[in-house]
This record gives structure tokens, sequence and C-alpha cells, in this order.
């Protein structure tokens, strides 16, 4: 699979409203939105000259009934989970194309499914712990199953980052900033740990490049900005820390950590006026007489 997967939902389970399960609708007024496995059939051509013959291939798709009356599809990988790109289609397309595969889904894609999270819960369970190596087995046996599994990979990229192994913190983190779906508020508590771990290990280059790809992604948000103003700010360019802090302070100008830090860049009269008016800031004050400390890790947007 090359692209972004997130089955970080738990599978609903097949012992309940088989309506839903398989994408027939009990009623016209009170249905059920679509959620189950479906397949589609195209035909392949197999050998060359006269030795042509066709065969039809099978592909099973979990499909999932959008709020907007759209159905996003997933292909089943190898190992009976969902993974890889998805799309959406008409659900018209959905239900003229493609035909329910309710006893897949019962049998062979919701164990798949269910025995996928368990791993990782399992390594989340270890990682908060602090048993890093039980963790990293754990998270490994889930991306055996799927290499693109998003908390999957936040889980062993983390335990990585905890032990101080920047290599291969690095090879999680080429892998996470190409997937879309790890970018989702629903991993945004994943995503701040991933992105904080990776300062705290000094991978700058990499925590700047895993926020400008949220940055390019999501809607303005100002805790991306201020933690893309504490990278730039480790790598000592304090124009980009200040342009990020006002950005955050557009945004929120309640923002307490982003004022502390702007306030705090002045009384060191890191920041002249030029700068800060290039940033967006306003011009510095006086400082106070209680000299303010540098932010510390408490400042970090949870």
């Amino acid at each position: 699979m090359t692209a972004e997967s997130d089955h970080n939902n738990t599978p609903h389970d097949p012992q309940g409203d088989h309506g839903t399960q398989h994408g027939h609708p009990s009623s016209a007024d009170h249905r059920e939105k679509i959620y189950g496995i479906f397949s589609s059939q195209s035909v392949q051509k197999v050998g060359t000259g006269t030795s042509v013959r066709k065969t039809i291939q099978k592909t099973f798709w979990m499909a999932k009934e959008l709020d907007d009356g759209v159905v996003e599809i997933q292909p089943i990988n190898v190992n009976f989970v969902p993974s890889g790109p998805k799309r959406k289609i008409a659900k018209d397309d959905l239900i003229t194309k493609f035909s329910p595969e309710p006893e897949y889904y019962v049998q062979t894609v919701y164990p798949a499914i269910r025995n996928l999270n368990q791993k990782i819960e399992e390594g989340e369970k270890h990682r908060e712990k602090g048993e890093h190596f039980s963790a990293e087995n754990k998270f490994q046996k889930a991306l055996e199953v799927d290499v693109d599994n998003v908390r999957a990979n936040f889980g062993l990229g983390l335990t990585y980052l905890e032990r101080g192994e920047s290599e291969k913190a690095d090879n999680i983190f080429e892998r996470l900033v190409k997937l879309d779906a790890a970018f989702e508020p629903e991993h945004k508590h994943l995503f701040n740990d991933f992105g904080i771990n990776l300062r705290k290990n000094k991978m700058y280059d990499q925590a700047l490049e895993y926020y400008s790809r949220a940055e390019s992604l999501a809607t303005a948000d100002e805790n991306l900005y201020y933690n893309i103003a504490r990278a730039y700010f480790e790598k000592h360019q304090i124009a980009d820390t200040a342009h990020y802090l006002s950005k955050a302070l557009e945004l929120d100008p309640e923002h307490e950590a982003a004022t502390q830090f702007l306030q705090w860049l002045k009384d060191k009269n890191l920041l002249d006026d030029a700068t800060l008016a290039e940033a967006g800031a306003p011009p510095a004050e006086t400082p106070d007489a209680g000299e303010r400390g540098q932010p510390d890790e408490q400042g970090e947007p949870e």
C-alpha cells in the first residue's frame, strides 16, 4: 500500500445491526448509513500473443457512507484489513457497480481488524508503562499487517524517540509525513506528541518538515503555529520564530504560551523593532522588573 490508511475506528460488531453492516437500509425514512464490505470485479488479460487469456479479478472494499451522502471506499489488503488509498464515489455507483459481501466482513475482515487493533492497544499500554521493547514488538507486528496504519506508526515512532533512537525514528518520520491520515483531527494528540518528541530529540529539521506538512493540509491553527515557532527557535531562526508566534496570536490574541514566548524574546533583546515589524508583531516594550524565564515544555499545547 502506498497511500494513507486509517482504521483507528473500532470495527462494527457483526452481531449488531446487520442492515448497517451490509448496506441494506431497513426503511427509507430511518435507514442506517452504509458500512460494510463490498466487492468489484474487473477483467484482466494474462499472457501474450496466442496464449492470452482473460481472468476475472475480484477486489474487496470497505465502504463507509459519509454525511454528504457520498461513499468512501478503501481496498482490503492481503491481510484482510482496510489499507491503502481512500476514494469517494457516488452512492448510486456503489449500488450498481459493487456487490455487498456481508459474510466476508463477519467471517474474515472483522476478526482481522479486531486482531490488528488489539496489537496496537497492547503496544500503547506497554509504551505508557515505559516498556519500550515490548511496545516495539507489538507495533511492528501491527505494521506487518498494515504498514500504513497511522496509530501503529505513531506508536513505533514515539517508542523510538523515547528511547533516543533518532535514526530509527527518522525512518518512521519519513513514512508518516507521506500519510495524509496522520494529520487528521482524530490523531491530534499523537500528532502533537510526535512533533514535540522530534524537537526534544534535536531533530529540528524533521520537526519543521512535519509541521509544514500539517500546515499545508490543515486549516489555520494557533497551536500548530506555536509549535512551528518553538522549532524555529531551536534552530536560532528568531525572525521566523516571531513570525509564527505572531500568526498564532492573530488567530488567538489570548494564547498565553505565545504571548509569554514573544515577550520573553523581547525581554532578552533578541528582537529589534525591524524584525518585529517584519514578523507582524508589536514593537518591544520595556521589560518587567522581574526577568521572565524561557517558556518551558508546559507551554506546549496538548
